[in-house]
């Protein structure tokens, strides 16, 4: 199999994961349709320095956190504003109205948390351990158990606050 091969397989098999990292990092859909090109080329630009020391969806997670970041900081100093669409989630044949209005106001409190708090909750909505957590964004399991704690309780207090 060609590398070009290759690193298609990947990114089709792991592009949930691509997607999940622009819906919390962009505001609108054309913004997550440029995050996640931006995050498929930087992909296949570090593919070759890939050295299998972890899972392929841990690297992919810190390229892609790590280009909605950088994204974010250019963007940031760019002025420029743009109206945040509505979080559409898919139906299904067991829709629970409640339970997606209950997810839009948990996805729309995290799109308020900082850059590195987004990420963290995003890992840990996708049921990563804090090993993981930990090994995608650089810190320590416990500093990661700490930060996940402080996180919770932060958007405790703005869901009750409503």
């Amino acid at each position: 199999m060609s590398k070009e091969s290759e690193f298609a397989h990947v990114i089709k098999e792991n592009e949930g994961l691509i997607f999940k990292v622009t819906t919390i990092y962009a505001d609108n859909e054309q913004d997550q349709k440029d995050l996640f090109q931006d995050i498929v080329y930087q992909l296949w630009k570090s593919y070759d320095s890939f050295r299998n020391e972890s899972k392929i969806s841990t690297w992919m997670y810190r390229v892609g956190m790590n280009t909605a970041i950088n994204q974010l900081k250019k963007r940031k100093r760019m002025p420029r504003s743009v109206p945040i669409d509505q979080l559409i989630l898919k139906q299904t044949e067991n829709y629970d109205d409640e339970f997606e209005q209950r997810l839009k106001m948990l996805y729309k409190h995290i799109h308020l948390l900082n850059v590195l708090e987004k990420g963290i909750m995003l890992l840990l909505l996708e049921g990563k351990k804090y090993e993981e957590i930990a090994e995608i964004t650089g810190f320590t399991p416990s500093n990661i158990g700490t930060r996940i704690s402080r996180i919770k309780q932060k958007l405790k207090s703005q869901i009750l606050k409503k």
